[in-house]
């Protein structure tokens, strides 16, 4: 019988005897939540851990393009399709692209995702040659326009990911976890770059007709480290990958909250976790609010709630609000980096 250990977080700034340190950033745990798919939960002292088990937990996560995941960190989303849910078509042009890029670094974002096909539930696919058309000479634009931060390609496409990389990208962000281009794994094996690996069930197209679970969050973790085994037989070390849940991709709400709720689980897959619910239906539907460029708040709820959980990076569309979150919060919990944890 397969056993999952969830790690419970701490951080309360209370010296806590024989605490362990959750990869090497904010939080601490004294005990973990064992799951399994035919028993009852329970929980056991950290003592209780297999010591292969509890080195993922506690191994720090390597800096992603020299960003460093010991403190909580924000991706800015750059939209370049006219379909995407809340922002299409409204930065597809290079020089709207580097303004609004210039706008989210100064207000605090540490890396940018950069999209050309939309992923949204119904969105068709997009030919490779246009999604490069569209991503590529913004890319190259934003080099050439003196930014330096790092760029990920948000892409389930091998060729598209290729020509990103040449023109600036540092970073693939598949949304497919290897599964919709296998072959997107060697060319970024042979790039040499970071992945970000998303669970998502079925294709963008049909992924919210009638999704199904036996248990959604061990699924979903299972499904993940899959993802992670694919890319590392590409080539692709494990320090060089994170891992997304992927909220809203082939989910319904009940499913997203029981990732949400106990999304400490996937820091057992030893990589940085990044958290991804800006603005998205469930946000909407939660806490009745329209149109979703009025999410900001309530998506920064959500992202709080990851931070408290260990969660190094959040993929968001507004942030300002972020940022400040992000800011009171570390302050008043000592998130920080080298805490003294």
């Amino acid at each position: 019988m397969a056993r999952y250990f969830r790690p419970i977080p701490l951080h309360d700034p209370a010296a806590v005897p024989g605490a362990r340190v959750l990869a090497d950033g904010w939080c601490r745990f004294t005990q973990v939540e064992v799951l399994s798919r035919d028993a009852v939960s329970r929980v056991v002292p950290v003592e209780a851990v297999p010591q292969d088990v509890l080195a993922r937990l506690t191994a720090p996560r390597a800096d992603i393009c020299d960003v460093s995941l010991d403190a909580p960190r924000i991706m800015g989303i750059l939209n370049l399709t006219p379909d995407s849910f809340s922002d299409g078509g409204r930065f597809n042009a290079p020089d709207a692209a580097l303004r609004r890029v210039q706008e989210m670094l100064e207000t605090g974002a540490d890396m940018l995702d950069i999209g050309g096909e939309s992923t949204r539930p119904g969105a068709v696919e997009v030919p490779a040659g246009e999604e490069i058309a569209r991503t590529v000479p913004v890319i190259a634009a934003l080099r050439a326009g003196g930014v330096t931060a790092p760029i990920s390609i948000d892409t389930r496409k091998g060729v598209v990911a290729k020509a990103a990389l040449a023109a600036g990208a540092g970073v693939v962000n598949d949304i497919s976890g290897l599964h919709f281009d296998p072959g997107l794994a060697q060319v970024a094996a042979d790039a040499g770059v970071p992945v970000i690996l998303m669970h998502s069930e079925g294709v963008p197209e049909t992924m919210q007709d009638d999704p199904r679970y036996d248990h959604v969050l061990l699924d979903v973790y299972d499904a993940l480290e899959a993802a992670v085994t694919r890319a590392e037989a590409a080539g692709i070390p494990r320090h060089r990958i994170m891992v997304d849940p992927g909220i809203g991709f082939g989910k319904r709400d009940p499913h997203n909250l029981a990732l949400l709720t106990r999304i400490s689980l996937f820091h057992g897959l030893g990589c940085g976790v990044l958290l991804g619910v800006s603005r998205k239906g469930m946000i909407g539907r939660i806490a009745d609010v329209d149109p979703p460029e009025a999410r900001g708040a309530a998506s920064a709820a959500v992202g709080l709630w990851a931070l408290s959980q260990g969660i190094q990076m959040l993929r968001v569309h507004d942030i300002e609000v972020h940022r400040q979150m992000i800011s009171l919060w570390s302050t008043a919990s000592g998130a920080a980096p080298g805490a003294g944890l």
